[in-house]
């Protein structure tokens, strides 16, 4: 099973992110972000994709977020990335994503700014910074939008709050801080994966 949970990995390094990436897939987090303000993040990606790309069943969705500019674009598709994470609503990238066949989930936070990311292609719009956001906010939004939007939140989203996001209208999150802080170790990952993970399936299943 697929959840719509995406692990952002910010500041992980090369040399421990296949230990982290093995105990989310374990957990059974299975979108795996490497935003690229962290240490050397395509060498992290390129590291995952390497090792874990086509051996887990159903498990294996990598790529970057904070992507900007489409020459980064162009090098996640070199790498075989399969996901673009943008913190902002860029057609230009999002239409470059699509055209390289990577899904695309740019960061929005107004009705125009959605609207504009689904009419460039988006599979689904990143609510960011979900703090700002906040539930409220996202239902407003989710009473204009199509019944289809893949919805995520990202920015303060835990295992606490999922509920009530779930009721404003959240298909999924980006959990970061929740689920990694530089320097954690895999094991530690792997009691917060699971926890998220507990909570998702109770909360959203």
């Amino acid at each position: 099973m697929s959840r719509n949970l995406i692990a952002i990995l910010r500041g992980v390094k090369p040399d421990a992110v296949e230990d982290i990436t093995a105990a989310l897939l374990a957990a059974g987090i299975d979108r795996i972000e490497i935003p690229l303000n962290s240490p050397t993040p395509f060498d992290s990606i390129a590291r995952i994709i390497k090792q874990f790309s086509g051996r887990f069943s159903g498990q294996g969705i990598f790529g970057a977020g904070t992507v900007l500019n489409l020459a980064e674009v162009e090098r996640l598709a070199g790498l075989g990335a399969n996901m673009v994470v943008s913190p902002n609503c860029d057609e230009a990238i999002i239409r470059a994503t699509k055209a390289a066949g990577m899904l695309s989930y740019p960061g929005v936070m107004t009705p125009s700014e959605c609207f504009t990311a689904l009419n460039a292609g988006a599979d689904g719009l990143k609510f960011f910074p979900g703090e700002v956001i906040t539930p409220t906010g996202l239902k407003a939004m989710r009473a204009v939008l199509p019944t289809d939007t893949l919805c995520l939140a990202v920015g303060g989203a835990h295992a606490g709050n999922f509920a009530a996001w779930r009721d404003a209208g959240a298909d999924g999150f980006g959990i970061g801080s929740a689920i990694y802080q530089p320097d954690d170790d895999a094991e530690s990952v792997a009691a917060k994966a699971r926890a998220i993970v507990s909570a998702y399936d109770e909360v959203m299943l």
